[in-house]
């Protein structure tokens, strides 16, 4: 049977602490029923004694019901000259009523001297101290050792006393913890299997990111004999982040023989970081390894042909296991293969002698000659095989819009569209209002088309982008716009290309509606 690795969860903590990422006590709610879901071990809910909004998470937490995660408060250890019983941080740990705490002291001897400003004696008392306490009061304590590599590397007699003064106070874990992220893969495994032997205790591995190695020592780490990996969804944190637990399963789990979930919960390891990513505000990195959108993403032709024979030729796992799915890009890189492999997943048929694949092919490389990308706008991409092959039979035709915006002198702005269509035999005029050009040509148009498509109020505009495509020409250059749409079904993509903005918003509109008019009621 596997080795079950313990996973430790600090997303709400530490996590938070990275740039950008802000979570409400509600949130961190959400998230923690959904690490319990997924069966995360540990989840670390924040730092109590610091800030209003963590020990609000707490109290929500206690009336919530978590059943296998345990939920764990976190603090330092108590402060110089003041007894545990009497120290804030320490009050606040127990105020909490969760069964387990982390605590964290200095294992680096210069930390002890110039930042804490104490003796040696003085912070292994701290430490001892403080779990002493704590574990009198009936809770487990994990200890987590700051800085504990770069302390060993420094003081190797000094930092291990930190660990026994954890270990003699009665600590049920130690996590050593690089907290600079400056160590390197051969240093962790050489320091663990140092240190394993003067340890009787679970072992943890806290490693921060900052040579973007923290998901190498993690895994030597665990090699090399701990038990425990502490981290974060999507690395989230402070710097540069922390170690990706979303990677960390993947690894462990799927390359390495070891337990960490069930092999049902990691189906679910795309979703699990997204739904994190969503909460947080940030957007999701598609270059993500195991479930970015780009993971199982095949672009070059030799790539795609290889996978429509054995998909195991370009790719390292099932997309499947985590949740994912393959996905095959057209550019101008493509070879027929691409085309082929992308009309059937659309449901378009091809002739069987390559003809309409060579066509569609070289249309896709004159267009993105002049700037279009169709790997980004799988909508346009769609539209566009079909008008090669002749079977797009457009739902409206536009024969005219006009655009006006008017400012005046207190500083408003106002824009209108009128646009003229022609649906079948008929015509329609009308004009419309919006907050901005662009938004101002989609009111009319969808109030143009709404008496023949009443179904096209189900589809909303939820992203717009405008990328200048060579800044040569500064205001005169030619600009990408993408926009990206979305109904009950589904989410795409469409673009347009052009020297003017309003008309290459308009080619992007416009491909937006005909896509979602194509697809039918």
């Amino acid at each position: 049977m596997s080795r079950k690795i313990i996973l430790y969860d600090t997303t709400l903590r530490d996590g938070t602490q990275g740039e950008h990422v802000n979570l409400s006590a509600e949130d961190k709610l959400r998230i923690a029923a959904k690490l319990e879901d997924f069966g995360i071990d540990y989840i670390e809910g924040g730092w109590p004694g610091s800030n209003p909004k963590d020990a609000r998470f707490f109290e929500l937490a206690g009336k919530a019901s978590f059943k296998s995660s345990r939920i764990t408060a976190f603090s330092s250890t108590r402060r110089p000259g003041i007894r545990p019983e009497d120290d804030q941080n320490i009050k606040a740990l127990l105020k909490t009523e969760v069964e387990t705490l982390a605590i964290f002291g200095k294992s680096w001897d210069l930390h002890a001297l110039e930042i804490l400003g104490v003796s040696l004696e003085e912070n292994l008392e701290m430490i001892a101290d403080s779990i002493a306490y704590l574990k009198k009061e009936g809770r487990k304590v994990i200890f987590d050792a700051e800085h504990f590599f770069d302390g060993y590397k420094n003081n190797p007699a000094y930092a291990l006393k930190t660990l026994n003064a954890a270990i003699n106070s009665g600590v049920d874990t130690v996590v050593l913890c690089d907290t600079n992220g400056g160590s390197m893969p051969h240093e962790v495994t050489s320091i663990i299997k140092d240190v394993m032997p003067h340890v009787g205790v679970l072992v943890g591995i806290h490693a921060h990111n900052d040579c973007g190695l923290a998901l190498a020592n993690s895994l030597a780490a665990v090699k090399a004999g701990a038990g425990m990996v502490q981290g974060t969804i999507n690395g989230y944190g402070e710097r540069c982040g922390n170690a990706d637990l979303i990677s960390v399963m993947g690894n462990l789990q799927l390359k390495m023989g070891y337990q960490c979930v069930s092999s049902e919960a990691l189906k679910h390891l795309t979703e699990l970081s997204l739904f994190v990513s969503e909460l947080a505000n940030v957007p999701p990195f598609n270059q993500r390894p195991f479930v970015g959108k780009s993971a199982f993403a095949h672009k070059a032709g030799v790539h795609v042909s290889a996978i429509t024979k054995n998909p195991a030729a370009y790719e390292h796992v099932v997309p499947e296991l985590v949740g994912n799915r393959r996905r095959v890009l057209v550019s101008e890189l493509s070879g027929k293969s691409n085309i082929e492999y992308k009309s059937r997943e659309m449901g378009i048929r091809l002739g069987a002698d390559g003809v309409d694949s060579q066509k569609i092919v070289e249309e896709i490389k004159r267009l993105e000659d002049q700037g279009y990308q169709f790997d980004a706008a799988e909508g346009s991409l769609e539209l566009l095989i079909k008008k090669v092959l002749g079977q797009f039979e457009e739902p409206f035709t536009l024969e005219s819009f006009r655009v006006t915006i008017e400012k005046d002198r207190a500083g408003e702005s106002t824009s209108h569209a009128t646009i003229k269509i022609t649906v079948g035999n008929d015509q329609e005029i009308t004009a419309a209002e919006g907050d901005g050009p662009v938004n101002a040509l989609d009111n009319a148009l969808r109030k143009a088309l709404t008496k023949f498509y009443p179904h096209i109020n189900e589809m909303a505009l939820v992203d717009f982008k405008v990328r200048v495509i060579d800044g040569s020409e500064a205001t005169a250059a030619k600009v990408r716009v993408q926009i990206e749409s979305r109904d009950e079904r589904e989410i795409w993509t469409t673009i347009g290309v052009s020297k003017d903005i309003i008309e290459a918003s308009w080619q992007a509109l416009a491909d937006s509606v005909q896509y979602r008019l194509i697809k039918g009621d």
